[in-house]
């Protein structure tokens, strides 16, 4: 058998280079995929942004303003649930924290099957310091834990899924205010849950890169073909908390 085609983005014809990240770690989370080579043939296909890996830095950062609120239990208690995980960056980068279990979804499968590879990388280094797996499905659809958990997204989707997804977690913490918190990377879609007083946005800022992410994301997104992506030196991030209905 021939090896499978790589999705337009992961070629070095197409601007491919690795993350230093990847380098470090023998994994495989670089490239920029847009939005439209990313169809699956679901009817949210239209609203998907890209894949692009989150900046080590920026969720390692995120993370620590997250666990600085004021949880409902230890972080470790805590699901971490990535919401559109592509191959799986962040999710290696929360398995390194010591949460509850660390679950990605992802509606592409050949993202999702790298995404497995890559766990299966983490855990038999020693690198996992909690269970992973990893969903093929939408998001809308995923059942999340019983238990306490933490949502994280990097903009994978545009406002229409989002309203969607809200729903969907309304629907599922319905009876469990507070159990959910959400922390979303580059927030540009956000007004469905600002506007929702159901929502509690606990914190907003902009994230600085490190050096090192800042310069190899100015190398990488400088080298892609159509420039469509620039690269910037912070990420805008903000962190909700799921309240519940508000007693009358």
């Amino acid at each position: 058998m021939g090896r499978k085609r790589l999705l337009p983005g992961l070629k070095v014809k197409d601007g491919f280079m690795r993350h230093p990240f990847d380098i470090q770690h023998s994994v495989q989370t670089s490239g920029l995929v847009r939005g439209p080579h990313l169809a699956t043939g679901h009817p949210h296909d239209k609203h998907t942004t890209a894949y692009y890996g989150i900046a080590p830095s920026v969720l390692e950062k995120l993370c620590a303003l997250w666990r600085a609120t004021d949880l409902l239990a230890p972080p470790e208690d805590y699901s971490f649930v990535d919401i559109g995980a592509g191959m799986g960056r962040g999710l290696l980068i929360a398995a390194r924290m010591p949460f509850r279990e660390v679950i990605g979804v992802e509606l592409h499968p050949d993202l999702a099957q790298i995404a497995q590879k890559n766990i299966d990388t983490w855990q038999a280094t020693g690198r996992a310091r909690c269970p992973m797996r990893i969903v093929c499905q939408d998001v809308t659809e995923f059942e999340f834990p019983d238990n306490p958990c933490v949502a994280y997204m990097f903009n994978p989707f545009g406002e229409p899924v989002l309203q969607v997804l809200t729903w969907h977690l309304e629907t599922q913490f319905a009876a469990r205010p507070g159990q959910l918190d959400l922390i979303y990377a580059n927030d540009e879609c956000a007004d469905p849950l600002v506007e929702n007083p159901r929502w509690a946005r606990l914190w907003r800022g902009r994230v600085p890169l490190s050096a090192e992410d800042e310069a190899a994301d100015k190398a990488i997104l400088n080298h892609q073909p159509e420039g469509e992506y620039a690269w910037s030196t912070e990420e805008p991030c903000s962190i909700f908390r799921w309240m519940g209905a508000r007693r009358s």
